[in-house]
């Protein structure tokens, strides 16, 4: 008679994990980009169901002066839903693409970007690395303004830059602007140019094994870029039903009503289904690809110096604020048109000061001239004046 085996166990392994990550909870890092009024705020807001960011009326708005340069202003929050923790930071970027001249604009993105990762990988490096402060960016909202018909060329080159460096999502703001056959095409345009461009956005993987979550998955490569709409406001639809929306003189478009827009599916990316897997990609893909070629410039670094390959990891620290700096003066475009307005400056103070003194050799001519003139004159009449005395000499008689 056979007997039946106690189980070893090892099937118990997922539910310790999945204890240890109830317990840890998890960090999500979104970044929003995209020009001011598409509806970040609002959009983020509805999105979490809370009040994250406080809008800006359109008095303070107008009554603010536009930013020069692109701004970061991080949110951090911290979300508890069935006990499970988020700790959230929302980085917005103020002042993207709001000045006549947008040149080079992005350059502020990618600078932060590169900054996370470099400040994790000298966080490794170090001696206790028990708290960690992880800001990688795990995922780019870009916000698209919904003209219904390109991209500009700022979107172009921004979403090219950040494509390369995180998991970049476009997404077209205010969907209800747009008509649905407008908005087909629109995203049809959009898609032909990031295909053309070689522009790299995020795609959710494609499980194999799983028909339903692969079906999903497809929907939501399908539905991109996503067409979205924001609100705070609660309205009556037509079946009675209170919802998400904004009430028109023509009826009412819901947020979660995906023949209205895609929020549902994009909330379903960065939250339901693939949050995992935009977290996992920023540490495999985009932090170990930076981590690969800032490692191996350092080692090219060192072996230039002294022909060794040793102890490359101490040299992270060492060579950091020398190559950021490096990497600013002569990389970033911020920096170079600085350095032009500098030499601008002094060009036109050179010149300034040499004007001033080739005034001021002329007036010194101009005042020799003049000396020497008066001196002139002083000695005629110094000369007519001895030959006055010489002649009243003569006249008296006197010798």
């Amino acid at each position: 008679m056979s007997v039946a085996l106690e189980p070893v166990g090892i099937t118990n392994l997922p539910n310790q994990r999945y204890k240890i990550v109830s317990n840890e909870g998890a960090t999500l890092n979104i970044m929003l980009a995209g020009e001011s009024g598409l509806g970040k705020t609002t959009f983020i807001n509805t999105l979490f169901q809370t009040q994250l960011k406080a809008h800006i009326t359109d008095s303070q708005r107008f009554q603010k002066p536009t930013a020069k340069t692109v701004q970061i202003d991080i949110i951090r929050a911290e979300l508890e839903e069935k006990t499970f923790v988020l700790n959230l930071n929302i980085i917005d970027t103020p002042g993207f693409g709001d000045n006549i001249n947008n040149r080079n604009t992005w350059q502020t993105i990618v600078d932060f970007i590169d900054e996370q990762h470099q400040s994790s990988l000298k966080q490794e490096t170090q001696p206790n690395r028990a708290n960690k402060h992880d800001l990688r960016v795990h995922a780019v909202l870009y916000f698209i303004r919904p003209t219904g018909h390109t991209l500009k060329p700022l979107d172009i080159e921004a979403m090219k830059k950040i494509g390369s460096r995180a998991n970049l999502i476009p997404v077209i703001a205010k969907a209800d602007t747009l008509t649905p056959a407008e908005m087909l095409e629109f995203k049809k345009k959009i898609r032909d140019i990031i295909e053309y461009q070689d522009i790299r956005i995020y795609s959710p993987p494609i499980e194999i094994d799983d028909q339903a979550a692969s079906e999903h998955a497809k929907q939501l490569i399908e539905s991109m870029p996503f067409a979205i709409i924001g609100s705070e406001d609660n309205v009556i639809n037509a079946s009675g039903e209170k919802v998400l929306g904004r009430n028109y003189p023509w009826g009412v478009v819901e947020v979660e009503n995906d023949l209205h827009c895609d929020f549902r599916k994009l909330r379903s990316l960065l939250l339901r289904t693939n949050m995992l897997d935009l977290i996992l990609s920023t540490q495999e893909l985009h932090y170990e690809t930076f981590r690969t070629l800032k490692m191996s410039s350092t080692k090219e670094k060192k072996k230039s110096v002294d022909g060794s390959d040793d102890d490359v990891a101490a040299l992270v620290d060492d060579d950091d604020d020398a190559d950021k700096i490096d990497e600013r003066i002569v990389n970033n475009p911020k920096y170079i048109e600085e350095e032009k307005k500098i030499k601008r400056y002094f060009a036109e103070q050179l010149k300034a000061e040499d004007e001033r003194f080739k005034q001021w050799r002329s007036n010194i001519q101009t005042e020799k001239n003049r000396l020497n003139q008066d001196l002139g004159n002083l000695q005629k009449e110094l000369k007519q004046l001895e030959e006055q005395v010489k002649s009243l000499k003569e006249k008296k008689g006197y010798k």
